[in-house]
C-alpha cells in the first residue's frame, strides 16, 4: 500500500619503514633481483651480517616492550655459524607482525568454531559441526565465500553477513594496495638504465655509482633506476616533503622523481623512504587510471552492442557493476543459456510477487486501464495493456490488433476480457491514446456493458491535439513555418551550427518531444529565449565570413533573425502555449496524482493565456475556444469534477466555487461507482460535514495539511469520521489522467513476440521476456526525480526532425 499511516577493532598493517627519531630510515638492497643483486650480495661478502646486526639495534631501540612486534634477529640461528648471505636473508623478515585471533578476524573467530589439535589445523563449527582447515577456512565456511569450502547451513544472518564482509574488505584492500603499487603514471613501466659517463674509469665504479634495489620501496616505487650516479652536492629540500622525495611540478601536475640518495660515514649510500603523502597520491592517481579503464570498457561495450545509452541511468546498471566488483578477480559472467534459461525465470518469480502485492492495494484505491497503441513499419496495429494505481503500474499484456482496430465489435470484446481480468470491481476507468471512431465506439459499448466505470482520453494526448489545432490559426502557422526555416538552416550546416552552439547558453534549440506538437512550441519557447544570442550571432564577423551567409538562403535568414515583427510574434504565441504546456507538465512531470487537480490547472491555464495576452478578447477568446472544444469533447470526465470537488486544497481555497459541471459530475461519481443506495444515502450525509469542516475534518493537523500532501493520503489520515465518504474520495483520488505513453516504452520487443514463425516454446520465453522487461521499466522509469518538463522533452523521438531539422547540406 502507497499509503503508510505514520503515528572492532580496525587493526592497520604496520608500516614498512620503523622510524626513528634521530636516524632517518633507510632501504637496503639485501634482494636485488639477478645478476646485480647477486653480484653485490657477493662483493660485500659479510656485509649482510652487518646489515641485520645494525637493524636489529634499531628495531630495538624504536620498539618498545609493549609493542606487538618481535624481532627476529635476537633469536638463536639454527646452525651455529651463518654465512653473510644467510644473514642478509634474515634481515628481509626483521619484523614479525603478531595479533589475536579476534584481532585477525575482526571478530572472536574461535567463539565460532573449536580446534581439534593444538596446531589448530583441523577446526570444528560450532553451527553445522563440520570440520575444516583452520580458523581462515572456517570464516569462509561461515561466510559462504570460496569454492573449495562448503557453506555452512546453519549459521545465522548475522554471523554470516559479518564474515563476508570481513573477507571482502580484506581482498579489496589487498586489490587497492596492489593497485597503488603496480603502477604510477610518472614512473617508467620497465627498468630505465643512467646513461653511462662519457669516459668512465675504475674508481668510478665504486665512488660516484650506486646499484641499488628497486624493491620494497615506498610502495610502489618498483621502477627506480639500478644506478644512480650520485651529485656531489645534493640541492637543499623545498619542503618537509622534499626531504625524502625530490620533486617538481609541471603546471598543475606533479612529477615524482627518483628519492634523493644519502651517503652515511662508512661510505655506504642509501635511499631515504617517500614519506606517506607519496604513497596516498601514487594509489589515488592508480585508482585513477584503473577507473578510467572501466570506463572505457563500459563506453566500448554500449557502442559495440548498439544499445541505447540512456541505460547508463538506471539503478539496475550501478548494481550490476557493484555485483561484479564484489564477486572479486576472476569472476566469470553467466552463459547466454542461463541468461534466457533459469535466470529469466527467477527474475519472473520476484516481478509476479511485486505484481501480486501492487494488486492487493486495488480493493482500496481502484485502478485504472492504461491503453497505448502504435502502428509499425509493416501496417500492423498492436495494443498494450497497463493497471495503474498509486501502489504501481503493471503492464498487462500486449496484442496484435491488425485485425481489430477498425472493427467496433472486436475491440470491444478485446476490452471486456482485459477488464475482467483485473476485475471489474477495481476498476475505476479506461484510459486510451486516441480519438478515433472506432475506439469511442467500443468505449461506448464497454460503459453500456459496465456501467461502474469510465472511458476517458489520456490527458497529454488531448493537450498535443489543442497545441495542434492552435498551430493551424495562421498567424501562429506563420511563426512556426519561420522558426522551421531557422532551425533547418542552422541544423543544416556544420559551420552555421558551430557557430550557433558557440553563442546560445544551451546546446540545442530543437526541442524533441514524444508528442508531436508539443515539439514545436518547446523549440519556439527556446529560441525566444535565447533571442538576444542568435541575433547577436548573425551580426558577428564569424557568421559573415562564410560564402553562403551573404547571399541567397543565409541573407534571408540573417534577416529573419534580426526581424523585431517575427520576434514580436513568436513572444506573443509563447504566452498563448506555455500555460497549456505547463499542464502537461502537472500531469506528467513529477508522478504526482492529477486527477484532482486537472479540472483547476486547464482552467488557471485559460486565465494566464487572456493575462498574458494583455485581456485582449480577439487574441484570447479563439485560443479558449479551441480548449474548450477539445475538454468538451474528449478530455473532460464526471471524474475530473469530483476529483476538483474533493480535493482539499482546492475545496477549502478562497477562490473555489461549484457550477453545474462540477455538481452534475460528483452527483454522477456518486450513483455510478456506488451502487448499494444505503451507502450513496450516508456518502450525501457525510458530504455535509466535509462542506462545514466540522468533525475530523476541523482538526488542527487535517486543516494544516491540506495544501501540504496528496488529496488521496488526507483523506486516508483525516477522513475516518466518514468512512463511506473516506473511501469513495480514496477510489477517485488515486486515479491518473494521462496515458501509457509517459513512461518511454520500447516498443520492438512486443513487435518481435507477434512476430510470425515462432514455436510455443519460443514464443512462451518471448512474452515471459516481454513481461519483464516492461514491467522492470514501469516501476524504475527514469521519470521518477525528473524536472518539470524532463517527461516531455525525449532525445529519441521521432518528432526530433520533424519539420525543424534536415540533413546536413555541407559540412
Amino acid at each position: 500500500m502507497i499509503y503508510i499511516i505514520i503515528k572492532s577493532q580496525n587493526l592497520r598493517r604496520p608500516p614498512r619503514f620503523l622510524l626513528s627519531p634521530r636516524k632517518p630510515p633507510v632501504c637496503t638492497a639485501p634482494s636485488l633481483p639477478p645478476p646485480v643483486g647477486r653480484l653485490q650480495r657477493e662483493r660485500e661478502g659479510d656485509e649482510g651480517a652487518a646489515c641485520a646486526d645494525a637493524e636489529e639495534e634499531r628495531a630495538g631501540s624504536v620498539l618498545g616492550d609493549e609493542t606487538p612486534f618481535t624481532v627476529l634477529g635476537s633469536l638463536p640461528l639454527a646452525s651455529g655459524t651463518s654465512t653473510g648471505r644467510e644473514r642478509g636473508n634474515e634481515c628481509r623478515g626483521l619484523v614479525r607482525f603478531h595479533t589475536s585471533m579476534n584481532e585477525s578476524g575482526g571478530d572472536h573467530i574461535e567463539d565460532h568454531g573449536t580446534a581439534l589439535d593444538e596446531e589448530k589445523k583441523k577446526v570444528s563449527c560450532n553451527y553445522c559441526h563440520k570440520v575444516v582447515g583452520g580458523f581462515n577456512r572456517l570464516k569462509h565456511h561461515l561466510g559462504s565465500l570460496g569454492n573449495d569450502v562448503m557453506a555452512c547451513e546453519g549459521v545465522p544472518a548475522d554471523v554470516k553477513a559479518h564474515m563476508r564482509d570481513l573477507l571482502l574488505e580484506k581482498k579489496k584492500e589487498k586489490l587497492l594496495k596492489e593497485v597503488g603499487e603496480l603502477y604510477h603514471p610518472d614512473l617508467p613501466l620497465k627498468r630505465n638504465f643512467l646513461p653511462k659517463p662519457t669516459h668512465p674509469t675504475t674508481s668510478d665504479k665504486g665512488k660516484n655509482v650506486v646499484e641499488s634495489a628497486p624493491d620494497n620501496v615506498a610502495d610502489g616505487l618498483k621502477d627506480v633506476p639500478l644506478k644512480r650516479e650520485l651529485s656531489p652536492e645534493p640541492s637543499e629540500p623545498r619542503s618537509c616533503l622534499d626531504k625524502h622525495t625530490q620533486s617538481t611540478t609541471t603546471g598543475k601536475r606533479r612529477k615524482v622523481t627518483e628519492p634523493a640518495t644519502e651517503v652515511d660515514a662508512n661510505g655506504s649510500a642509501h635511499i631515504p623512504c617517500p614519506t606517506e603523502d607519496v604513497k596516498v597520491d601514487l594509489k589515488r592517481e592508480g585508482l585513477q587510471e584503473s577507473a578510467l579503464h572501466a570506463a572505457r570498457c563500459i563506453s566500448r561495450f554500449l557502442h559495440e552492442a548498439g544499445v541505447d545509452l540512456s541505460l547508463i541511468k538506471f539503478q539496475s546498471f550501478q548494481k550490476m557493476v557493484d555485483a561484479v566488483i564484489n564477486c572479486g578477480a576472476g569472476y566469470t559472467v553467466p552463459c547466454y543459456d542461463d541468461i534466457r534459461g533459469w535466470i529469466l525465470q527467477e527474475e519472473l518469480k520476484e516481478v509476479h510477487g511485486r505484481v501480486e502485492q501492487v494488486k492487493l492495494s486495488w480493493p482500496q484505491t481502484g485502478c485504472s486501464i492504461l491503453v497505448d497503441g502504435w502502428m509499425d513499419g509493416r501496417g500492423r496495429s498492436f495494443l498494450c495493456f497497463f493497471a495503474d494505481c498509486p501502489e504501481g503500474t503493471i503492464f498487462l499484456k500486449s496484442v496484435d490488433a491488425s485485425d481489430a482496430d477498425r472493427d467496433v465489435d472486436a475491440l470491444f470484446s478485446l476490452f471486456c476480457a482485459v477488464v475482467e481480468e483485473v476485475g471489474i470491481q477495481h476498476v475505476i476507468q479506461v484510459v486510451t491514446h486516441v480519438t478515433s471512431c472506432y475506439m469511442e465506439a467500443a468505449g461506448k459499448k464497454l460503459v453500456e456493458k459496465h456501467r461502474t466505470l469510465f472511458w476517458t482520453v489520456s490527458a497529454d494526448f488531448c493537450i498535443d491535439l489543442i497545441l495542434k489545432k492552435i498551430g493551424m490559426v495562421d498567424h501562429v502557422k506563420k511563426v512556426l513555418d519561420d522558426a522551421k526555416m531557422i532551425t533547418k538552416f542552422l541544423y543544416g550546416h556544420a559551420l552555421a551550427l558551430d557557430l550557433m552552439r558557440r553563442h546560445i547558453h544551451t546546446r540545442d534549440l530543437v526541442r524533441p518531444s514524444r508528442l508531436k506538437y508539443v515539439a514545436q512550441f518547446l523549440t519556439l519557447e527556446a529560441m525566444v529565449s535565447e533571442k538576444e544570442n542568435l541575433v547577436n550571432m548573425v551580426r558577428s564577423p564569424a557568421w559573415n565570413a562564410p560564402f553562403w551567409t551573404s547571399r541567397g538562403k543565409g541573407k534571408a535568414i540573417a534577416d529573419l533573425v534580426k526581424d523585431p515583427l517575427f520576434w514580436g510574434a513568436a513572444e506573443e504565441i509563447v504566452k498563448s502555449t506555455i500555460p497549456v504546456v505547463h499542464v502537461l507538465c502537472q500531469v506528467d512531470g513529477d508522478g504526482k496524482i492529477p486527477i484532482g487537480s486537472i479540472y483547476d490547472s486547464m482552467d488557471r491555464a485559460k486565465e494566464a493565456i487572456k493575462r498574458d495576452l494583455g485581456d485582449w478578447e480577439a487574441k484570447y477568446f479563439p485560443l479558449w475556444n479551441i480548449i474548450d472544444d477539445i475538454w468538451d469533447n474528449y478530455l473532460h470526465s464526471p471524474l475530473h469534477s469530483a476529483g476538483y470537488y474533493l480535493n482539499p486544497r482546492f475545496f477549502y481555497s478562497s477562490d473555489f466555487f461549484v457550477d453545474a459541471e462540477v455538481a452534475n459530475g460528483l452527483l454522477c461519481c456518486i450513483i455510478r461507482l456506488v451502487e448499494d443506495r444505503q451507502k450513496q444515502d450516508l456518502i450525501a450525509l457525510q458530504l455535509d460535514a466535509y462542506r462545514a469542516g466540522s468533525g475530523g475534518f476541523s482538526e488542527e493537523t487535517a486543516v494544516d495539511q491540506r495544501t501540504k500532501i496528496p488529496p488521496a493520503l488526507w483523506w486516508l489520515l483525516y477522513g475516518g469520521c466518514s468512512p463511506e465518504l473516506q473511501g469513495f474520495a480514496i477510489r477517485i483520488l488515486s486515479q491518473t489522467c494521462s496515458g501509457a505513453l509517459r513512461f518511454r516504452l520500447r516498443r520492438s520487443l512486443s513487435e518481435r513476440l507477434h512476430a510470425r514463425g515462432w514455436n510455443s516454446i519460443e514464443r512462451q520465453r518471448l512474452s515471459d521476456a516481454e513481461f519483464l522487461h516492461y514491467n522492470l521499466r514501469l516501476w524504475r522509469s527514469p521519470l521518477l526525480g525528473a524536472g518539470p518538463k524532463d517527461s516531455l522533452i525525449w532525445e529519441d523521438a521521432d518528432s526530433w526532425e520533424d519539420g525543424f531539422v534536415d540533413g546536413e547540406e555541407e559540412g
